[in-house]
């Protein structure tokens, strides 16, 4: 077995890195740099989007009719591996790597002309109305109403956890057009304009002192119906292919595989009693397992972007990547604490959002209370990365899943 990429792969990913070797500035790099979640600063990843649609790059997992690439399983993968190495921030995936693909799948010709480019160069932004103030996990018990008058429906409830809101001008969401049936029957997924009347968004203060997500509320809000994606009453399906993106869609391995290697150097920099962190207990083997079980992830990633690539869903694979993708992810952020000593234990709100409903919070004037950036960053990647085995469906729900439709439990 030849595991070895080929000659014209190694040209393909030394053109990726020279690209962003080329394109990323200092600013939008430190904003991959410093991101504490899955959500760079918003500027800095719109401006990295823009660079990447001017060269076609921004979404080349699309089909190509809709401005993606015709790659290989080798030349996605190594495109991923080349964003994580150069630090790039990653694209907000509401849009891109989300609700394109529905609108791709079940959006009629001119939802599809309309949408798609607009998506593609960033003028127009999605955020996602899936949760409910009482609809969290169990998203069928969602009750945000959508009632038919003539054309349009009007819109009343709310949405919560709803990330990037305050920059976002439409909103994909699951409304309750029925009560009658299954609660997974009578919804619709629905396309929704953000800036109208009726629209109210209240940011919510994370203890990093990051307002990414909000609460949205509607009043009486007017939406046509040709914002409808697929069929009225029949969103369910719609959400569930969606999720399959949102759960599975991506390549963590890429960037895990990064992140595992920085806590490597630092922890080999951190001494304890005149050794090593690396070589002190049994921090050097968890780490060593943590890449282990990466290098699995990275296999199962490439069977999925093959099954992708043949235009086969997905399915309960994406459940898989999700629960080990995630899981993985929280571990490193407790070593990467646990690397940056007595710096990473003191709680220093976002350096470059910091949080204005904190009572006296001054930033410093270099951003950070102490230690280097990647142990003041630590604490906050640790408390964000939390909520990665809760958020489009708890873990729990996805050994669930695996269990239904995998082991026919």
């Amino acid at each position: 077995m030849n595991l070895d990429w080929s000659p014209q792969e190694k040209a393909f990913a030394a053109e990726i890195a020279d690209f962003c070797a080329r394109e990323l500035t200092d600013d939008i790099r430190d904003a991959g740099r410093h991101a504490t979640s899955v959500y760079p600063d918003h500027e800095a990843s719109m401006a990295w989007q823009a660079k990447l649609h001017a060269a076609g790059l921004a979404a080349p997992h699309w089909p190509e009719e809709h401005g993606g690439r015709d790659w290989s399983v080798a030349q996605h993968y190594l495109f991923a591996n080349a964003m994580a190495q150069a630090r790039a921030p990653s694209l907000s995936p509401m849009g891109i790597h989300m609700v394109a693909h529905v609108i791709a799948a079940f959006g009629t010709p001119e939802q599809r002309e309309y949408f798609l480019p607009r998506i593609l160069t960033g003028e127009i932004f999605f955020c996602q109305g899936y949760s409910e103030p009482n609809a969290g996990s169990d998203l069928a018990a969602l009750r945000m109403s959508a009632v038919p008058d003539g054309g349009d429906f009007f819109l009343d409830g709310s949405k919560i956890w709803t990330t990037h809101a305050q920059e976002a001008n439409w909103m994909f969401c699951l409304v309750r057009t029925s009560n009658d049936g299954r609660k997974q029957e009578g919804i619709t997924f629905l396309l929704v304009p953000m800036d109208q009347d009726g629209v109210t968004v209240r940011p919510l203060t994370m203890l990093s002192g990051e307002t990414v997500q909000n609460q949205v509320f509607f009043d009486n809000v007017r939406v046509s119906r040709t914002n409808v994606i697929g069929e009225v009453d029949r969103g369910w399906q719609v959400a569930k292919y969606l999720l399959e993106f949102e759960r599975g869609g991506g390549a963590y391995s890429a960037g895990l595989k990064i992140r595992a290697q920085a806590i490597a150097d630092n922890a080999r920099a951190q001494k304890v009693g005149g050794r090593s962190l690396l070589d002190h207990g049994d921090f050097g083997p968890r780490l060593a397992r943590a890449m282990i079980r990466i290098d699995v992830l990275e296999v199962l990633e490439l069977k999925l972007l093959s099954s992708a690539g043949r235009g086969e869903s997905v399915g309960p694979m994406a459940s898989l990547m999700k629960i080990m993708g995630t899981e993985l992810a929280q571990h490193l952020t407790e070593l990467a604490l646990e690397a940056a000593g007595p710096s990473g234990t003191v709680f220093q709100p976002h350096p470059t959002r910091p949080g204005a409903d904190i009572p006296d919070y001054e930033p410093p004037a270099d951003g950070y209370v102490s230690g280097e950036p990647w142990q003041a960053i630590a604490p906050l990647r640790y408390l964000n990365e939390r909520a990665a085995s809760i958020y489009a469906g708890s873990n729990e729900i996805q050994r669930n899943i695996l269990a239904r439709h995998v082991l026919g439990l």
